[in-house]
């Protein structure tokens, strides 16, 4: 590689501990929540505590990230980036944010919703702002099921991005993050 590639800074040490601590969670998050759907059990309960838990804590991860992200210095852009390609990175990454904001949300009210209580991790109880409400359950249902789509194809367009500045362009963007 060019020495002009590996010129530019890495992120932040916070921005990389939360970008792979995120990262680790919703390994576990998403096939949770697909699993919860499969399975019909006493294991339902267990995977469904799992999900639920440890997508409320990405939502706190995600809150901190936004926080380190406007709080510390984002480096540049690679050089010679087509700008609509700057411009879809940018979106997708803005928008996996965003869904992974709001999943845990959506998730969270679909608990109430359905008429149960969210005790996170069995230890701190959170109250319900909504209540149980057969109106709103199935709408927050899709909402959450999409959303959780959204999420693995953003992963997906993510990776990819990542691939595709290690393999083609073969620049420092991935090792920026490592």
């Amino acid at each position: 590689m060019p020495d002009h590639v590996n010129a530019r800074p890495p992120y932040h040490p916070a921005a990389k501990a939360f970008h792979w601590l995120v990262a680790v969670f919703v390994f576990f998050v998403l096939p949770l929540g697909f699993l919860t759907g499969l399975v019909k059990s006493d294991v339902s309960a267990d995977v469904y505590f799992w999900h639920e838990s440890l997508g409320f804590t990405v939502l706190w991860l995600m809150l901190a990230r936004l926080c380190v992200r406007f709080l510390t210095t984002v480096p540049e852009k690679p050089a010679g980036i087509p700008l609509v390609q700057a411009i879809a990175a940018g979106l997708s990454q803005w928008l996996l944010y965003l869904a992974l904001i709001a999943q845990p949300i959506v998730g969270f009210l679909l608990t109430n919703a359905h008429g149960y209580a969210f005790d996170w991790f069995g230890v701190l109880p959170i109250a319900s702002p909504i209540g149980k409400s057969s109106t709103w359950a199935p709408i927050l249902g899709e909402i959450h099921g999409f959303l959780g789509w959204t999420i693995l194809v953003l992963i997906l367009v993510h990776i990819s991005g990542a691939l595709y500045h290690l393999i083609i362009r073969r620049d420092d963007t991935l090792a920026r993050m490592t």
